[in-house]
């Protein structure tokens, strides 16, 4: 329970200033307590493969930029991702003031909420494109040993004959969109799409520009700065995975401040869940687990970009999210008991 000490702390106090927002506002204390409480738990189901593969990356990154993760990038992912940037979202695309749209959020929330759905589609295909490439690369990785889907996975690696594989498909899927996405909004999409794919390169180009195999001082060095290459590709990672949840509490409650509260407690549990899983040895001891959350930031992918022309309800993402770890699970204590 020690790693999970702060989330308990910080979700007291955002449940207190959950009812403190609650008994000023017409909703009352136990409404904006109940909800607060429900897209808590709606962050943690649509986050928990990411704190798996956060915690697959966490595992190899030095103790100072562990530390920093768990500390700044909290910064972040709570206040970056789940406040500022939907109000920076709504500012552009509403050609809104900062101070506008703040008030916008605060005195018109549907006016608020729509126009952030109206910006989903753009959104939907930034990180549904980052997230594919997440999946790609672990799906076609030649240097994976352990096959959850064996014959599938196996001649996946033997089809990775080139290392642009994983971009080849995403480029195919994002010049695609042409055919299927409304053409007011085609521009938009597959703009948003190769930006998500650059961004993805840049990320893991800033890590392979620093990667060394020297001794000494000059490999601290460069392992220094492979591990913000690190932080970098987990807040990517961490934001492409809120957008959806940012999205689907609108659906739950229009009260901006209850969904940034809501939201937040379930972020700060979601890191607690990733410095569990680095310090217990979970990927570790459940070998396959890894390979469901990968699965499920596949499925989460593809979900993401269908929702450039339809939405897909939160709970199925959910769901099929913990149907994937919960299958790795079982198949991992399967393997423990046949090794």
């Amino acid at each position: 329970m020690k790693d999970f000490r702060f989330s308990f702390l910080f979700s007291a106090l955002c449940l207190g200033l959950a009812a403190w927002w609650g008994l000023q506002s017409p909703m009352g204390l136990w409404t904006a307590l109940w909800l607060t409480a429900v897209l808590a738990i709606l962050e943690v189901s649509l986050s928990f493969d990411n704190a798996v593969v956060n915690a697959g990356v966490l595992r190899y990154m030095s103790p100072l930029w562990r530390q920093l993760f768990l500390t700044v990038g909290i910064l972040i992912a709570v206040f970056g991702m789940r406040l500022v940037f939907p109000i920076l979202i709504v500012a552009v695309s509403a050609d809104l003031g900062w101070t506008e749209t703040v008030r916008l959020a605060l005195e018109r929330p549907d006016a608020y909420a729509r126009v952030l759905t109206e910006a989903y589609p753009v959104i939907s295909s930034f990180g549904g494109m980052f997230l594919l490439l997440v999946f790609l690369n672990f799906l076609f990785d030649r240097n994976k040993e352990t096959h959850w889907l064996g014959p599938l996975e196996r001649r996946m690696v033997r089809a990775a004959k080139f290392d642009e594989i994983s971009v080849f498909i995403a480029l195919v899927v994002v010049f695609s969109t042409r055919w299927w996405v409304p053409e007011a909004e085609q521009t938009g999409v597959f703009v948003a799409g190769i930006a998500g794919i650059v961004l993805y390169l840049a990320v893991d180009a800033v890590g392979a520009l620093f990667e060394s195999e020297e001794a000494g001082d000059a490999a601290v060095a460069a392992a220094h700065r492979t591990g913000f290459a690190s932080f970098l590709y987990l807040e990517v990672l961490d934001a492409s995975f809120s957008f959806d949840g940012v999205i689907g509490a609108f659906a739950i409650t229009k009260d901006v401040v209850i969904i940034m509260l809501g939201l937040a407690i379930g972020a700060i549990f979601v890191r607690s869940m990733t410095v569990y899983l680095v310090k217990r040895g979970t990927l570790e001891a459940y070998v396959y687990l890894e390979h469901g959350a990968h699965y499920a930031i596949g499925a989460l992918a593809a979900i993401m970009i269908l929702g450039t022309v339809a939405h897909v309800p939160e709970v199925v993402t959910g769901l099929i999210g913990v149907g994937f770890i919960a299958a790795a699970v079982l198949s991992s204590l399967r393997e423990r008991q046949r090794t």
